[in-house]
């Protein structure tokens, strides 16, 4: 079972983990523009990877159609401004988990990303480090004796390491406190993004957590300033649930709402599905919830998403009858044996 529909012991609070790290091979000029450059770039990379192993599959953007590739951005294996700048010159190494995607000609050369569900930065590193040890044998990474790795975004500079943790917070944010929490935590070189990373919104109470500094610290000091503020961000969501418990029967009558609405609805949009789900969620993890499994939420969240919606029913809709059918999907997830 793929990473993204599988739980943990922290996935009441902390959904996802991502490792990725930003490389450029030597000898090599960062910013390619001519379309024989970048066809260069691709198959020395592709042809180098394939010796790795990991069950890697090379795909270009250009040869996938856009519904595979939303879906792709909507499970967070690559990002939307890749697909909407890199369409044309862009391509990936995937396996079939999908816990390992390597964009390649993105912003850098290559982008190594790792994926596990819950909160696993350690685990989650070494293998990102493990595979990065292996591509850096085979074609050579241009790096400083001074700086470190070195990258077209000066951000990224030194470890390349851009480590981020999805966090669901519906309990903050029915406390009103979510804004409070995650200003604090800002403080401490943390970056709070949307669902869908830079320039995104939090959408069904869903926000990335991830290091700001990469220049100056080891990948190892990152990893655990960031297991320190997830955890933080932990306790105060659990503590705030625990908060809106003591109200038994508002709480009840909030997830059973909307249980309701989506059991019975006829159509539904996507962002009012996400909405709902988050206080779905929220009941299940606190065990108010009784009908639904963990699987069939993470079901729920991934296969109400348009691309993957299309995608699971094996058709193409418009938008409208798009929120005909989530209706139907989610229907048919929840009766599911």
């Amino acid at each position: 079972m793929n990473w993204y529909l599988q739980s943990s012991e922290n996935s009441d609070v902390a959904r996802s983990t991502r490792i990725r790290l930003a490389r450029n091979l030597q000898n090599i000029k960062f910013s390619l523009s001519k379309k024989e450059e970048i066809e260069a770039l691709e198959n020395r990379i592709k042809e180098g990877l394939y010796h790795i192993g990991y069950g890697l599959k090379f795909f270009k953007l250009s040869d996938m159609d856009d519904i595979t590739k939303m879906s792709l951005v909507e499970k967070n294996l690559i990002s939307p401004e890749f697909v909407l700048q890199k369409n044309e010159t862009g391509s990936i190494l995937i396996n079939d988990e999908e816990n390992i995607c390597i964009m390649i000609g993105n912003e850098d050369h290559i982008e190594i990303q790792v994926f596990d569900c819950g909160l696993d930065l350690d685990n989650t590193l070494n293998l990102a480090i493990e595979m990065d040890e292996k591509i850096g044998e085979v074609l050579g990474y241009a790096i400083s004796k001074k700086y470190g790795y070195l990258t077209a975004c000066p951000n990224n500079v030194g470890t390349g390491l851009r480590a981020s943790v999805m966090v669901h917070l519906p309990a903050l944010s029915r406390t009103q406190n979510t804004k409070k929490v995650l200003e604090a935590i800002s403080s401490f070189g943390i970056n709070i993004r949307g669902v869908y990373g830079d320039n995104t919104e939090s959408t069904g109470d869903m926000y990335q957590i991830s290091n700001k500094q990469t220049l100056g610290i080891t990948e190892k000091e990152i990893i655990q300033n960031l297991q320190v503020i997830v955890e933080k961000i932990i306790k105060q969501e659990r503590q705030a649930r625990k908060l809106l418990a003591k109200d038994e029967l508002a709480l009840e009558d909030l997830v059973y709402r909307s249980y309701g609405i989506l059991s019975n609805c006829k159509k539904i949009s996507s962002e009012e599905t996400r909405n709902l789900l988050s206080n779905i969620k929220l009941g299940t993890d606190m065990g108010i919830l009784k009908e639904l499994t963990d699987l069939k939420v993470q079901k729920l969240y991934l296969y109400t998403k348009p691309a993957n919606l299309q995608k699971f029913v094996g058709e193409q809709y418009e938008a409208i009858e798009r929120d005909i059918k989530r209706a139907e999907v989610i229907q048919q997830i929840m009766k599911e044996a």
